[in-house]
């Protein structure tokens, strides 16, 4: 589940020149370069197909990205080039000096916010991370797989659809995770009990990782290509508010 948040600016569509792609293209770990990128979008025009039918052969598996801006220029850039293709209209590769290369930033973990709790910056800069840093998301993926599995087990028995279940794990993964990287002393394993029933006793989870959870579901259920029904919703819902008060009661020392 990857989500949009915050403010961006306007999509343009608009080429810098052949340096600035090139640049933008290694950055996203494509082994093209900009003649390479022309080659393929001539011959996808001559043969009347879209230009969605060419970008994602630009890269081997998904494209990767020091920060949203960077990824937002990529396409402006690509989708220009394509336009000025179409459109017939000369192009000059070659514009005087190279401009200054888009920098590669080494996504940072965001500060703990043990002892307290965590807010919505938090949260944002949490998922953002996790986003940005594959290896680190796998990390917490094994984390999250080894010391949640009995969580897991009754997750798979819930009766929940494919859709439904491939949600709810998704977004408990992602909220283990940010405790993780917010509560250094890290957790311990969920009683898989707490699906089957609500804690009253327990004090709230913090309204930032609720939040978080709850826009997840909104998305999920306008989800264009496998929207959940409002039955499945609801019982995801459930299944995901307990699965989440059981993980951060399991914070260890808390």
């Amino acid at each position: 589940m990857s989500r949009s948040r915050g403010r961006h600016t306007e999509f343009v569509h608009h080429f810098e020149g052949a340096q600035t792609l090139d640049g933008l293209l290694q950055l996203a770990g494509s082994s093209c370069d900009t003649y390479e990128v022309l080659t393929r979008m001539r011959s996808a025009q001559a043969e009347g197909q879209p230009h969605d039918a060419v970008i994602p052969t630009l890269f081997q598996g998904e494209p990767h990205f020091s920060s949203p801006e960077v990824a937002q220029r990529l396409f402006q850039n690509l989708l220009g080039l394509w336009d000025l293709l179409e459109e017939g209209k000369p192009l000059q590769l070659d514009e005087g000096p190279r401009p200054p290369r888009p920098k590669k930033v080494k996504p940072v973990p965001p500060p703990a916010f043990a002892p307290g709790e965590p807010g919505s910056e938090f949260v944002e800069a949490a998922w953002r991370y996790l986003e940005d840093e594959e290896k680190e998301r796998t990390r917490r993926l094994h984390s999250f797989e080894n010391r949640q599995d009995a969580l897991l087990g009754a997750l798979d028995v819930a009766g929940l659809t494919d859709e439904g279940y491939a949600v709810a794990r998704h977004l408990l993964f992602e909220l283990h995770a940010m405790m993780e990287l917010g509560w250094p002393p890290g957790l311990v394993s969920v009683d898989p009990a707490v699906l089957e029933r609500e804690d009253t006793k327990a004090p709230p989870v913090p309204k930032a990782l609720t939040a978080y959870a709850e826009e997840a579901l909104f998305e999920a259920e306008q989800d264009e290509e496998h929207p959940l029904s409002a039955e499945e919703l609801a019982r995801v819902r459930t299944l995901v508010r307990r699965g989440l008060a059981g993980l951060w009661h399991a914070r260890k020392g808390s």
